[in-house]
């Protein structure tokens, strides 16, 4: 189920459309982070394409934190802990 939230984005108000997964996500990474959702948010929309709509590149900016962050875990557990 997708759900509709609207944010202040640098002064600017948006709505965006996600699935309650990637809010959850989304909410604890910015916590993880020490910064709010908004802020969060701010910084995947400076850092994406242009042709690339903010739900999709938080969807995508999600799913890659989430493969980096298993790559690390797998990483450390395969390493020789001398």
């Amino acid at each position: 189920m997708t759900v509709k939230r609207s944010l202040s984005i640098r002064g600017h108000r948006t709505s965006i459309t996600l699935e309650e997964a990637f809010w959850r996500r989304l909410n604890a990474l910015a916590r993880e982070r020490s910064i709010t959702t908004a802020e969060l948010v701010a910084e995947i929309d400076g850092a994406r394409d242009a042709k690339v709509n903010l739900s999709s590149a938080l969807r995508v900016h999600l799913l890659e934190e989430a493969l980096e962050r298993q790559k690390d875990e797998s990483g450390s557990r395969d390493r020789d802990p001398l």
